[in-house]
């Protein structure tokens, strides 16, 4: 029985772990929809719905908590001035995790994590934007 397990530990330390979820949240956050593992987008969703939360609640001490588990700035600006505003009236449900068939390489099962409303737009639209600043200067 698994009584009182409160997460997957997914066969990491604490600290890959921690810096596994940083830098996945950090993605979901810059394209609001993410192919991974399921496991870890069912981990993941519940790290991004307290994030939200945070960013929802906009003072700056849930600023400078957003800002401990996030690795980038930017990241942290777009959950405040983005996605929080954005889910003011929404009481959690966030994000949702979609099953997507298993990797042909080791068959693990394979799923879509991606923000309820989210912008069809912001997936790629940095590297989009980098792309067309690099041919601007060349």
């Amino acid at each position: 029985m698994r009584h009182a397990r409160g997460y997957r530990r997914l066969n990491r330390t604490h600290e890959h772990r921690k810096a596994l979820f940083a830098n996945m949240a950090g993605s979901l956050i810059e394209h609001e929809q993410i192919t991974t593992t399921l496991p870890k987008a069912k981990e993941l969703k519940r790290i991004i719905d307290k994030m939200i939360t945070l960013g929802k609640r906009g003072d700056l001490h849930a600023r400078r908590l957003a800002a401990s588990r996030l690795k980038q700035d930017m990241h942290v600006a777009k959950l405040f001035e983005i996605l929080g505003p954005r889910y003011k009236d929404r009481n959690g449900g966030y994000v949702r995790v979609l099953k997507a068939g298993f990797r042909y390489g080791d068959m693990a099962p394979m799923a879509i994590i991606e923000f309820v409303d989210r912008d069809v737009n912001a997936k790629g639209a940095a590297d989009k934007a980098r792309l067309e600043a690099e041919e601007a200067v060349g």
